[in-house]
């Protein structure tokens, strides 16, 4: 019989690497999770945001060539419907004891805004950690690490409310968004719900159509000391049940365009009549469509902030402003 050393060493992974344009960044970072592929990392030289290199890493007993070219035709359609080439998938094969190393390199502590900083969960507090909240993360399972400007725009948002009731005199500093119920739909990793709870929320309720999402909510809580965070399979349906009847405070929604569009038909039955939303993962050339859409299901939505070429819009009941 083999020795254990010897298993590992005729073990291997494939690598696969293709360049991500920022159009298509979203949708393979959910497609490829449903694929099984949920080793990933988005990389990117400093100073160059938005030159961006996705690379993922798949045990090749599971993955014949076979598979590998099928993978390619799965991820054809998500391309198309921006009107773009799918780009060229490069393969290499890697050792077992080479993967895990390299995939863990390319995370890093990442301070976003003023009070924030996103530590992946192998990793000591550094220095930057101090009088920041610290949300703990393992990247590996789901969308949301804090690294995609989706992501960003809305933990930044997070606290730009928050710091706007602490100038009004509402609450504390120490805790901006206090006595806040949160509603997170499409959750992901549970990074924006635990950065909610960081700021002082008094409770989140998360859904996500992935049960991978779902894992990693519940990991990545318990990963923050966080035992109660309730989280549910489904969509607006499943979130409108689990808060029970006690619409929220604040809605978070870092989703494609299009199917925020589709539930916000809903969006009444998740948010009080005076709540507020968040709502992220729309380019900005899609923002005006989104806005009127948004309008004719009483909603008032404002361009709230951008960082090319996504952007952040801001929600409030249109019956509610005057």
């Amino acid at each position: 019989m083999a020795s254990s050393a010897s298993s590992r060493a005729q073990r291997g992974w494939w690598r696969l690497s293709l360049a991500l344009p920022v159009e298509l960044e979203e949708s393979l970072l959910w497609r490829l999770p449903e694929l099984g592929i949920t080793r990933l990392a988005v990389l990117h030289a400093p100073g160059t945001p938005l030159e961006r290199e996705l690379v993922a890493w798949l045990p090749d007993s599971d993955w014949p060539e076979t598979d590998l070219r099928q993978l390619e035709s799965a991820l054809q359609p998500l391309a198309e419907v921006f009107a773009l080439p799918l780009p060229p998938l490069r393969w290499q094969r890697v050792a077992d004891e080479d993967w895990s190393l390299t995939w863990k390199q390319h995370w890093a502590p990442d301070p976003i805004g003023c009070t924030l900083l996103v530590l992946p969960a192998w990793l000591q507090e550094p220095p930057e950690a101090e009088g920041r909240h610290v949300i703990r993360i393992d990247p590996g399972l789901a969308f949301g690490t804090g690294s995609h400007p989706t992501t960003r725009l809305c933990l930044e948002g997070l606290e730009a409310l928050g710091q706007a009731r602490v100038q009004k005199g509402e609450v504390a500093a120490a805790s901006p968004l206090a006595g806040w119920r949160v509603a997170d739909l499409g959750c992901g990793s549970g990074l924006l719900g635990l950065a909610a709870l960081a700021l002082g929320a008094e409770t989140v309720c998360a859904a996500d159509t992935d049960p991978l999402a779902i894992r990693a909510t519940q990991e990545n809580a318990a990963l923050n000391g966080i035992q109660a965070f309730p989280v549910t399979l489904g969509s607006a349906e499943a979130l409108e049940a689990l808060l029970q009847g006690q619409p929220a405070d604040l809605l978070l929604c870092n989703i494609l365009a299009p199917v925020i569009a589709e539930l916000s038909g809903r969006f009444s039955r998740l948010l009080k009549p005076s709540g507020r939303g968040l709502l992220s993962g729309l380019l900005l050339t899609q923002a005006e469509e989104l806005i009127t859409c948004l309008g004719q299901k009483g909603w008032r939505a404002t361009l709230a902030a951008t960082q090319e070429p996504w952007a952040l819009l801001t929600i409030e009941s249109a019956r509610d402003v005057t």
